[in-house]
């Protein structure tokens, strides 16, 4: 039971054309079990630093910003308090938003102003008054309110607000016949409930409480106090009886039907196992706009329990389909979680026979043949040597019993190492070097698509013979065939560099790996690959040995885009769609890959062909990013003519 009730929330937030496969099918190094591809990270929040009040914002791209609450004033609120002086709706959120931020003197002017000219005049008047009330201004408020019953009469929520400040000041009997009233006019004002419940409570104990709701919920329109009644219900294991009251609170309350009774009910039966019931009188008033994440994770935690995958992806899709940024952590941890499970039930039988082909991908991953930024690279003469480059191999010590996830992570770690760095060398060396390059990656084809991680390396003969097919660009001249050792720490990246016709081993090298960054050893297995090439190939790399790219603290997230464009290109092979998860997460980051690195093109390009190439796989995601994508390309320009050339990609990914 604990399970459930850490899971369902109640009141608080829980928070191109792909690379073709080669005809022939060949064994791979060794037959581990095939991943499902390469998942996006998740996303993690911003850190806050310790020690401060700050306010958690997202700028235009989406991303977490913490400011102080002296540059919240400065920078924000002023400026929006100002814009939004004549819009009644947006200045009420404005001030709700910093009443909870602690915030009520900057906001008091404001709230004075929206209590003259809100339209709601109900909830002008309230703001405002509470505003005061934070301010210890009580006789001011409980003005405030008076001048509003005298215009427009009582109402539920005011009589409240007066109750409170009445009891505040020690005048029970006024603040009781308020609270009477207010009842008798809203029963289902949270803090009146709230305030007459706690004083019933106090003079009979919980018995006079629980007598008190019952009265209450005799009301016919009565809904909130009836959501109560059919939680003690659950909790006396009575499920008809609280289905019963769960239907009368629905008949009861207005449409759209409040986000609290969806919540509340939602949760309460999630938390008593009863997940059939929480999608029967749940999912049929459900409307993301009105009642937004929690109740959505609620039923997504129901779907996802109950077995019914497809339409818990349907929800999440509508859920980003907001594109909220305060929402990402949640629905992406949500993916991740239906990605695993579906999983889960999709692998094939430990007898299944793996049948793996090898693709063929010439030049960088983000310059495919067809790209029109080809024409940003100058042409080499087609005499020039073929180099490829293989590597999807990495031998890993198994996680020890009761490990949990930390054997996953390092798994996962060294998987996408194994696959991005043959693609970042052969980068390298088509960027640096006068030779071509492609690299050649493992692809199960059957029993169902995916990656494979290779347990040993590829001997020499075995390489040797698949560079030498001509299912790319001809068959290869050399071979680099890389490979992760990660049973110690640091991990070791071996470099071998062969010569394809004869099989012959040209050089080795051996270079130590930080598993929590590994990106800082790329430069040096590059400029290890270029002194090989040079010396045995007759190939120097163009102006000097360093390598070409981001900087080396930049280089781990570099290196992950890289594959996840792998990923999201090798989707659009038969049945690749199905490999691919966190497809929002893997665009998020490689939009934040160019922030990071704004005037690199390799980066830009990643993202405009993973946008391009996502169009063919999930068609409905890449219009998510347009304003971000349009922000981007106008904030952040690329000397021309690689702007407009990225500008054709990103517009023939958007579909525009």
């Amino acid at each position: 039971m604990n399970f459930f009730r850490k899971l369902f929330g109640s009141q608080k937030t829980p928070s191109a054309k792909a690379p073709s496969p080669a005809p022939a099918s060949v064994p791979a190094p060794a037959q581990p079990e095939p991943e499902a591809g390469p998942a996006a990270e998740a996303p993690a929040p911003a850190a806050a630093p310790e020690g401060q009040n700050l306010i958690r914002v997202h700028d235009a791209y989406g991303r977490e910003v913490f400011l102080t609450k002296d540059q919240w004033r400065e920078a924000v609120l002023k400026d929006h308090l100002e814009k939004v002086r004549d819009k009644p709706d947006e200045l009420a959120a404005v001030i709700a938003q910093s009443l909870r931020d602690g915030m009520a003197a900057d906001v008091l002017r404001a709230a004075a102003r929206l209590s003259s000219i809100d339209t709601n005049r109900e909830r002008g008047h309230l703001l405002h008054a509470a505003t005061l009330l934070e301010l210890k201004r009580h006789a001011e408020a409980e003005g405030i309110l008076d001048e509003f019953v005298a215009k427009h009469g009582e109402t539920g929520p005011v009589l409240s607000a007066l109750a409170r400040i009445y009891a505040d000041r020690g005048d029970q009997p006024a603040a009781k016949a308020a609270l009477d009233r207010a009842l008798a006019l809203d029963p289902n004002h949270d803090a009146g409930l709230a305030l007459h419940l706690a004083a019933q409570r106090e003079q009979g104990g919980a018995e006079a409480e629980f007598d008190a709701l019952r009265r209450v919920a005799e009301q016919p329109d009565a809904w909130r106090a009836r959501l109560a009644l059919a939680r003690h219900h659950l909790s006396r294991r009575e499920l008809p009886a609280a289905i019963k009251l769960y239907d009368e609170a629905l008949a009861a309350a207005p449409r759209p039907v409040p986000v609290d009774l969806l919540q509340q009910m939602s949760a309460d039966l999630g938390n008593h196992a009863h997940l059939p019931e929480l999608l029967q009188l749940t999912a049929p008033y459900y409307d993301i706009a009105q009642h937004g994440l929690v109740v959505g994770s609620n039923l997504l935690k129901a779907y996802h329990d109950l077995g019914q995958l497809d339409p818990a992806r349907r929800l999440l899709d509508r859920l980003y389909a907001q594109q909220r940024p305060d929402w990402r952590q949640t629905l992406s941890a949500w993916e991740q979680e239906l990605a695993k499970t579906r999983a889960s039930i999709a692998d094939p039988a430990p007898s299944a026979k793996l049948e793996v082909a090898l693709l063929a991908m010439p030049g960088p991953v983000w310059l495919p043949p067809e790209s029109p930024a080809n024409e940003l690279f100058p042409a080499k003469p087609d005499t020039a040597p073929l180099i490829s480059f293989l590597g999807g191999s990495a031998e890993i010590t198994p996680p020890s019993p009761g490990a949990g996830d930390a054997g996953a992570r390092l798994a996962d770690a060294a998987a996408r190492l194994a696959r991005a760095l043959p693609l970042y060398l052969a980068e390298q060396a088509e960027l640096r070097t006068g030779a071509f390059a492609q690299t050649l990656v493992a692809w199960v084809t059957k029993p169902r698509p995916g990656f494979i991680l290779g347990g040993q390396p590829w001997d020499d003969a075995t390489a040797s013979r698949h560079a030498r097919r001509d299912d790319g660009d001809g068959p290869a001249d050399y071979l680099v065939v890389t490979h992760l050792r990660c049973q110690a720490e640091p991990w070791t990246i071996e470099l071998r560099l062969l010569r394809t016709i004869d099989a012959a081993r040209l050089a080795t090298v051996e270079i130590p790996c930080s598993p929590e960054n590994p990106g800082l050893a790329l430069p040096a297995v590059a400029r290890a690959l270029f002194e090989q090439l040079a010396a045995h190939a007759d190939l120097p790399a163009a102006a000097s040995a360093e390598p070409a790219g981001p900087p080396p603290e930049r280089l781990t997230h570099y290196f992950v885009r890289l594959e996840q464009l792998l990923g999201v290109r090798a989707a659009g092979l038969p049945g690749g769609a199905a490999t691919l998860q966190g497809e929002r997460d893997i665009l998020d980051g490689m939009l934040r890959l160019c922030l990071e690195l704004p005037e690199s093109l390799p980066a830009r390009l990643i993202l405009a062909h993973g946008v391009r190439a996502m169009r063919h796989v999930r068609p409905e995601i890449p219009g998510e990013f347009r304003a971000r994508l349009e922000l981007l390309q106008k904030e952040k320009p690329l000397p021309e003519p690689a702007q407009s050339v990225v500008a054709r990609i990103l517009a023939e990914g958007l579909g525009s």
